[in-house]
Parts: C-alpha cells; sequence; structure tokens
C-alpha cells in the first residue's frame, strides 16, 4: 500500500498527477492540489541534487562508524554514482544537529568496528520482531556524567543483554493455544481493556519528530514505516540504545504493585501480558518508551499500551516506576506522560 499523497501548501488529499520532471540524478513525479490549486514534486529535499535517499543512507553509513572514504565507495556501487568527499561532509554537517550521534561517534568507534556496532535478532512471537541493540550506546549511555546519573539504569542494559539469551522465557511470546471463541481472553498490552487513573499529557516538539520525518523519506510504503523510524533513529540519534524490546507483566508483577496500593484494573486478561517497545531511550535521568504511531494526534489507546509496558520494563529491572517516562509520536507530534501518574495517586511515590 502507497503513503497517500497530501498537499504540503493546504494539507488536502484532492491531489492528482500533473506529469514527471527528470533531474540530473531521479525522475521526480509533479502533483496539482485541487483544494488550493497549487503544484508540487515528489522531491523530499529541495534544493539538492542527490536524492533523499542516497543523502540518508549515506549519513546513516557514515554513523555507523564509516570513514568518508567508506561511505563514497559503498554508496558509488549502490548507486552507480560518485559522490564527492566534500558532499558527504556538508550533508553530515547539515543533519548533525538532527542527527545527534556525531557526539558519541569516536568514543564508539573505540569500542566496535561497523560490522559490530548493532546487535540484530528476530524473534518469531506471533509475527517476526527485529530486536535490535546499539552496543556502543549501551556502553556509554549507563555511566554517570556531570550531567547525568545514568548507572542506576544498569538493570535495563542487563535486561537488554539477557533478550537474546535462552534464560528469556520466549515461549510466552509465541501464538495462543486454541480454544473457543468465548472463551479467549486478551494478553497482549495492545489489545488489553484497562481503567488508568486522570492522566495529563504534554504535547511537545522532540527531536524524534524530525528523525522520524527523515526516516520516512527512506519508506517505500506504509508497511515499512515502523521499520525505518526505528532503525533511523538507533544509527542516527545519540539516546536511543535499543528497538523492538520484547516485555512482559505477570501475574505476580500485577500483585505486587496492587499491594502497594497502585491502581491495576485489568479488564478479562491473563496473564503473562506481552508486548515489545518500539523505541527504548537514556536521557536526561530518566528511562524513555516510545511508541511510533502515524498519525500520533488521533491516537487513543497510547496511554493504556505504555503505561503497560512501563510497569512490565520496571518489573523485570526492579527500578521504581518513576524512572520512566513515556511518549508516542510520528513526524509531527509528541505526546509525553509520567506512567506512575496512571497508576498511583500519591505523586513521588513508586
Amino acid at each position: 500500500m502507497q503513503e497517500e499523497t497530501v498537499c504540503p501548501h493546504c494539507s488536502s488529499k484532492q491531489v492528482i498527477e500533473y506529469g514527471k520532471r527528470t533531474l540530473k540524478r531521479e525522475e521526480i513525479q509533479l502533483y496539482k492540489c485541487q483544494g488550493c490549486g497549487r503544484y508540487f514534486s515528489s522531491k523530499k529535499f529541495k534544493y539538492k541534487s542527490y536524492s533523499a535517499k542516497t543523502i540518508l543512507e549515506a549519513i546513516t553509513c557514515y554513523n555507523m562508524g564509516n570513514t568518508l572514504e567508506q561511505v563514497a565507495k559503498e554508496e558509488g556501487k549502490r548507486y552507480h554514482q560518485s559522490i564527492p568527499l566534500t558532499t558527504l561532509h556538508s550533508w553530515i554537517n547539515v543533519y548533525k544537529e538532527v542527527c545527534t550521534y556525531h557526539r558519541l561517534r569516536e568514543k564508539a568507534k573505540q569500542l566496535y568496528s561497523p560490522e559490530f556496532l548493532i546487535f540484530s535478532k528476530k524473534f518469531y512471537h506471533e509475527q517476526v520482531y527485529n530486536f535490535q541493540v546499539h552496543k556502543a550506546k549501551l556502553g556509554l549511555l549507563f555511566e554517570d556524567t556531570e550531567f547525568s546519573e545514568h548507572k542506576k539504569f544498569l538493570p535495563v542494559k542487563e535486561y537488554l543483554e539477557k533478550v537474546p539469551t535462552e534464560d528469556f522465557p520466549h515461549h510466552i511470546f509465541g501464538p495462543k493455544e486454541s480454544c473457543p471463541e468465548d472463551q479467549k481472553t486478551e494478553n497482549r498490552a495492545s489489545q488489553l481493556k484497562m481503567n488508568l487513573l486522570p492522566t495529563i499529557k504534554l504535547s511537545k516538539n522532540n527531536m524524534a519528530n524530525k528523525l522520524a520525518g527523515l526516516a520516512l523519506c527512506l519508506a517505500k510504503n506504509n508497511k515499512e514505516r515502523h521499520e525505518k523510524v526505528q532503525e533511523f533513529m538507533l544509527v542516527n540519534d545519540s539516546v536511543t540504545v535499543a528497538v523492538e524490546v520484547p516485555v512482559y507483566l505477570t501475574h505476580d508483577d500485577i500483585e505486587y504493585f496492587k499491594a502497594r496500593n497502585f491502581t491495576l484494573n485489568f479488564e478479562d486478561c491473563e496473564t503473562p501480558i506481552t508486548g515489545h517497545i518500539d523505541v527504548l531511550q537514556v536521557r536526561n535521568n530518566s528511562i524513555h518508551i516510545l511508541d511510533y504511531k502515524p498519525e500520533a494526534e488521533k491516537e487513543k489507546k497510547a496511554v493504556k499500551q505504555l503505561t503497560i509496558y512501563a510497569l512490565a520494563l520496571a518489573s523485570r529491572t526492579k527500578l521504581p516506576l518513576s524512572c520512566f517516562k513515556c511518549a508516542w509520536f510520528d513526524e509531527k507530534n509528541y505526546y509525553e506522560f509520567f506512567p506512575l501518574h496512571c497508576v498511583y495517586e500519591k505523586k513521588g511515590l513508586s
């Protein structure tokens, strides 16, 4: 399914194709908006003679730890074109405020070569999930600095390292055994019915919006959006440590929280409750659990789903729920909240 074309001037979907234009290195589609009457093209990056895909893949290749010469060689083979080193350098400078990994790149190169920088493993949990960890960030972001105290989050690092091992209970994420339709209960976090306390969500601008906007230039269709956003953030920002992280919440976990006066009201569910965190970040003295949601402003279930993810990860790591923040986002919107406030009435206790 191709992504729907929307007018960049008035956001109308009443758009028609209006011929094509051949540029030096690519052919672009032209459009006319029947709403406002203005014309626009499919070219993502204005004033660039190279395609958005070429630019972003080159930046990603560089942030994997490759030299400019290696990037030029790799991209040259891939697209059968020569890219001057000065051009590559200019792209990196233009986008370094969004692709903030440049702050860690030199230290990361001392730890891992490009081929070993990202750990990736596919898990067949009802559907295929590509669990990935940035090993250099895993080594660098869990250290205390002048501005952060992240050593207290080391249990998160230990949990991520356990996920690909035989000690992790991957069997609980598999297909449920068949049972009569009227007896089925839900155990996926995204499908559960749960009553939460009134919660204030904060709408704000975040670097995740800009990163998502760039990453979507790499997606060929709607199906690829999640994958491209996750992969682009994992390589190019300075705070994303893992994507597609499996988490689970057991009956004992729920009873533990209830015994401490947490308000957990699940309707007709079975345990363990399972899910996968889209994006996991370490920044500003908190663990951030992010979910990419196309058309985020229309999303109604994200608070519940993300709260369950936070409860699950807090349970697995034995960290206070107050250590976690949650948010859902797309390329335009970012909505953040404290999961503690959703399930505990007295602030400051967890």
